[in-house]
């Protein structure tokens, strides 16, 4: 005997809300820089502990004294994405050109340099003008 198939409501998708170990965005905004240093991974926190250097410093005041629709270039690579820079625009540098990265909430403990990429993956086609006489001939596969 065949069961009658119950009528499915199809619901709208709730975006998920992002959390970190148990914080929201708001929580961890609202966290000084030593209580978020105790939720991030080891290498971010050992850095908070240890201080932040010049360089980076000077980055994370100059992020802070813009308004959030500029775009803030900076070659400083190995600065912490914290909780108030989600939502912002840096162009960081790659060693040729600045590449433009919109923060978002996932990224929080990472550093700027893991999203510009400095190196390309190069793949190469076929032999070309100018191979040799045995390398011209390879078999298709």
């Amino acid at each position: 005997m065949p069961r009658a198939r119950k009528a499915k409501k199809v619901e709208t998708r709730r975006k998920r809300e992002f959390t970190l170990r148990g914080n929201t965005l708001e929580q961890l905004r609202g966290m000084s820089l030593e209580q978020l240093a105790g939720i991030l991974g080891a290498r971010a926190r050992r850095s908070i502990r240890r201080g932040f250097n010049n360089e980076t410093s000077d980055f994370l005041e100059r992020l802070a004294a813009t308004p959030a629709d500029k775009v803030v270039r900076t070659h400083c690579r190995d600065a912490i994405i914290l909780p108030q820079h989600v939502g912002r625009r840096v162009a960081v540098h790659t060693g040729k050109e600045f590449k433009e990265i919109e923060i978002r909430a996932e990224m929080i403990g990472h550093y700027y340099g893991e999203f510009a990429l400095t190196r390309r993956f190069e793949k190469h086609s076929g032999p070309g003008v100018g191979a040799t006489r045995s390398s011209k001939f390879m078999p298709l596969k």
